[in-house]
């Protein structure tokens, strides 16, 4: 039997990421051929890995990146947090930020993850998201998935200001009107609001419209059981959708470093007609 060394078992294990016991039995498999041993490995981890996706994944990390006018935000899930603090998860979650540059992804488009694989392998051939997935899967031992990912391209004079939360569970992408210090540092504030606040949308108007009559008809039979004229069930009803509004809605909510002032007020108040022009929101599991 060929003798396999301790070092040839590193080198192959520094070089795949695969345990050491699964890198010593391939590579006695393989007659300490090593080429032949990585082979082995990357079909022994494609067979794991498809037995892990099954498996709930409830943490995760979000990741932001700029590259050349665009920016992008993607959520990377797993099983536990003691891989989401691994280097090689924290590795891949910053190279799958950065691969949304590569790949056709529509501008401000919110895709899942088997959305995602699948465009990624339309562009080149063969889906290289997947690839790292499935090796890290078998790195980590854990199910890996991807989850949300967005990118936007900027806007002409505009800027991007983003804010992700401690422990990079909660992350903000916004886009603003104005590329001055000053804009893009008031954008971070709202940035900052806005993980905390959870916004439905931008206005009124971008709520999901089947959010808004949904709540609009459970007011309306709220009101209706309190007995009112039809004439005062309608003012009830109104007065509460802006409360609701003023709740969910970014722009119409009280900024939450300063409750007095609403964050129209706040861009308002920045001068030079400062605008939000989109945001997006990831909460892991979210």
């Amino acid at each position: 039997m060929t003798q396999i060394t301790a070092g040839a078992v590193k080198a192959l294990r520094d070089r795949t990421g695969a345990g050491m016991m699964d890198c010593k039995r391939a590579l006695i498999e393989a007659e300490g051929d090593a080429e032949r041993a990585v082979d082995l490995l990357r079909k022994a981890g494609a067979a794991k890995a498809a037995k892990r996706v099954a498996r709930d994944v409830s943490e995760g990390t979000i990741r932001i990146a700029t590259r050349d006018g665009s920016a992008s935000m993607v959520e990377v899930l797993s099983e536990t947090d003691f891989v989401v603090r691994s280097e090689a998860f924290e590795a891949f979650a910053t190279e799958l930020a950065e691969r949304l540059f590569d790949v056709p992804l529509g501008d401000g488009q919110i895709l899942e993850g088997e959305a995602l694989l699948g465009l990624d392998a339309a562009s080149g051939g063969g889906s290289e998201i997947e690839d790292r997935l499935n090796e890290l899967r078998v790195q980590v031992g854990e199910n890996v998935q991807v989850g949300r990912a967005v990118r936007y391209d900027l806007g002409e004079g505009g800027a991007f200001a983003s804010y992700v939360h401690f422990g990079s569970r909660i992350g903000v992408l916004i886009e603003i009107s104005q590329s001055s210090e000053e804009a893009v540092e008031t954008a971070r504030g709202i940035a900052m609001h806005a993980a905390a606040t959870n916004p439905s949308g931008l206005s009124p108007e971008d709520i999901p419209a089947d959010v808004v009559e949904r709540e609009r008809a459970l007011l309306t039979e709220q009101a209706l059981e309190q007995g009112k004229p039809p004439s005062i069930t309608e003012r009830i009803v109104e007065g509460r959708m802006r409360k609701f509004f003023e709740e969910n809605a970014l722009l119409w909510q009280s900024y939450v470093r300063d409750p007095d002032l609403k964050v129209r007020d706040l861009l308002s108040g920045a001068g030079g007609d400062l605008a939000v022009r989109r945001f997006a929101r990831f909460e892991v599991g979210g």
